[in-house]
């Protein structure tokens, strides 16, 4: 469902999945000219509202932005504060989220729920190499704890594997971790996770961001044992480099979300 959760803020959809190319693709369009002096919050129906220059900020589909916390809708106009002379949405990526939540994933957040469901039935952290025994370790320092935790707190006992070959995972523990979701399936919480979930390759550390357990930052390297172990071995090239950045801001957008939309 990444279409869902694409950027909005022209109406259409990504003209890349690829971070890095679609910045590339936006660099030759010309980008809009900041036009007001300053961005703030309001009370508004809803919660608290995005204002620019005193008018309240719609989405793309022209839906008042609205978020349920002040400290959410505060990231939001920070981000369009933060720009200078033009605004460029891809400097902006929780309004980009925001924009998507409010009109993709709204329409459809069962659909999103189920994707994030069908992530966890293959996830990243029930695949396990077998060698070498540096990168079996580092796998299992990482992400053992996730499944514990998993399977202690909700219940939610997943098998492993050795390689790629395809292991089916108990209804239990896809039950299980579709409960431990609850909580998390308004629009803009599920945006979060989802976003989390492609970006990471695992809906069960995003489900542990979520929830607390790991830290974004704990996440992501976790996200990256076996990205990080090839380039231990032989090296990292510019292009992939730059690619984990944008998706690093990304992440913690999202996370960042996460956090504000708490009470």
């Amino acid at each position: 469902m990444r279409d869902i959760l694409s950027d909005l803020e022209q109406g259409g959809q990504l003209s890349d999945p690829d971070p890095v190319r679609r910045a590339q693709k936006q660099m030759l369009k010309p980008l809009p000219r900041r036009f007001y002096s300053e961005a703030g919050v309001v009370e508004a129906e809803g919660g608290f509202a995005v204002v620019l220059d005193g008018k309240t900020l719609r989405t793309p589909s022209r839906q008042l932005l609205a978020l349920p916390t002040r400290a959410a809708a505060g990231l939001v106009a920070g981000e369009f504060a933060a720009q200078v002379d033009v605004i460029n949405p891809l400097t902006m990526p929780v309004m980009r989220l925001v924009n998507a939540a409010l009109d993709g994933v709204a329409q459809d957040p069962d659909a999103v729920a189920d994707d994030i469901l069908r992530f966890s039935g293959s996830d990243l952290l029930c695949y396990r190499a077998d060698t070498p025994q540096r990168l079996v370790d580092a796998q299992a320092q990482a992400w053992d704890p996730v499944l514990g935790w998993l399977r202690e707190a909700h219940g939610a006992g997943f098998l492993l594997a050795d390689g790629i070959i395809h292991v089916e995972q108990p209804a239990e523990a896809i039950a299980a971790f579709a409960k431990a979701m609850e909580g998390l399936r308004d629009p803009l919480r599920l945006a979060c996770l989802h976003s989390m979930t492609t970006l990471t390759g695992s809906a069960m550390l995003a489900l542990a961001v979520a929830h607390g357990f790991l830290s974004a930052d704990e996440a992501w390297s976790a996200a990256h044992v076996d990205e990080d172990w090839n380039i231990a071995q032989w090296g990292e090239d510019d292009e992939a480099r730059a690619r984990r950045a944008a998706r690093t801001v990304e992440m913690q957008a999202a996370a960042a979300l996460l956090r504000a939309l708490n009470p």
